[in-house]
């Protein structure tokens, strides 16, 4: 008898198989703008080895002995200036891009998102994909710039999720997409549109990331490269006489050395030196987050303006705009070419 003709036996318990799922994943967030959220999302944040390359035995007595009694309760008021009827920014734009690409795949691809940090787990996610019969699953990180502390931190709780699964999918991941043109053409395109609703027209734009420990480069850390090429992609594709385009690095966090220029430093400097209008945009996050809209927005307009600038304005990130939802479908797309 061959294999197909077989019968199932009649106790065999159902089981889907055959599906092909999506799985998106960003950053993570507190469940509440509270000092207790906020400690619990910590945490788990600064215990990862990705994030924090100091040794566990050394670096453990401090995150608890220190930052985890101190930074949490300044982290939940940026938190709470930001937290909308719908929660953490963060998790709603991720989970309305989740929708969107649902919409725009159909129902030939089961998509769901995740955290790295906080709810809803990957591991959880992963299983819940796996329980709806997607044996082949498209790994998403919404990070167009490789970082080990992002990138790679997702495919290491991906790791080890897989080692507690009997029946394992089969995986690809989405690359890094930097310097993919339709990426910087989902840039060009909706900072554009944008910048031409302002109500001035700035002299600079200035392209904030998410900065890294200097280190990181030194240890070849991609990082850097990936965001001086988006930036230099992106100015050339802008186009826009007039306006000077800066790269800096927000975020700076303990003593050692960040990659530079420093965004609130080169807001300082930029004020001084007679620089009266300014917009910001933030090309290496896929949603607006706590760094994004408190950070940026709020706390970068008023060390702007108590230096002299006068006409500030911060961009939002592609969020589910026309272009980032064109750019993020075009991309899913490509990666399960074969698939569907």
């Amino acid at each position: 008898m061959t294999w197909r003709a077989q019968q199932v036996p009649v106790d065999h318990p159902p089981v889907k198989s055959g599906g092909v799922g999506v799985l998106i994943v960003n950053l993570g967030t507190p469940d509440a703008p509270t000092p207790a959220a906020v400690k619990r999302y910590l945490a788990e944040f600064l215990s990862d080895p990705r994030v924090i390359e100091i040794p566990q035995i050394v670096w453990q007595p401090i995150l608890r002995a220190i930052i985890l009694n101190t930074r949490p309760r300044k982290s939940a008021r940026a938190y709470a200036k930001v937290w909308t009827d719908d929660g953490s920014p963060l998790a709603a734009i991720t989970r309305s891009q989740a929708e969107g690409l649902q919409q725009r795949l159909g129902s030939q691809v089961l998509v769901r998102h995740a955290m790295r940090y906080g709810q809803p787990a990957i591991a959880d996610e992963l299983a819940a994909l796996m329980e709806q019969g997607c044996e082949r699953i498209l790994l998403a990180p919404l990070y167009p710039q490789y970082c080990a502390a992002t990138t790679a931190s997702v495919f290491d709780k991906i790791a080890q999720a897989l080692a507690q699964m009997r029946w394992q999918p089969s995986l690809r991941t989405l690359p890094p997409y930097h310097d993919d043109p339709i990426h910087i053409e989902a840039l060009a395109s909706d900072l554009s549109r944008q910048i031409d609703a302002l109500a001035f027209e700035p002299e600079v734009l200035l392209l904030s990331f998410h900065g890294m420990p200097r280190r990181t480069l030194d240890l070849g850390d991609p990082y850097h490269c990936h965001c001086r090429k988006t930036a230099r992609l992106l100015g050339e594709r802008l186009e826009r006489k007039g306006v000077r385009i800066v790269t800096s690095f927000q975020s700076r966090f303990g003593r050692a050395r960040w990659l530079e220029p420093a965004t609130d430093a080169t807001l300082l400097a930029e004020a001084r030196a007679g620089t009266r209008r300014i917009a910001i945009a933030a090309p290496g996050f896929a949603a607006d987050c706590v760094e994004t809209l408190e950070e940026l927005a709020i706390v970068g307009r008023e060390q702007f303006t108590a230096a002299g600038g006068e006409h500030f304005a911060a961009l939002s990130c592609l969020n589910t705009s026309d272009a980032g939802m064109n750019m993020l479908e075009t991309l899913i797309r490509r990666e399960l070419s074969g698939w569907i």
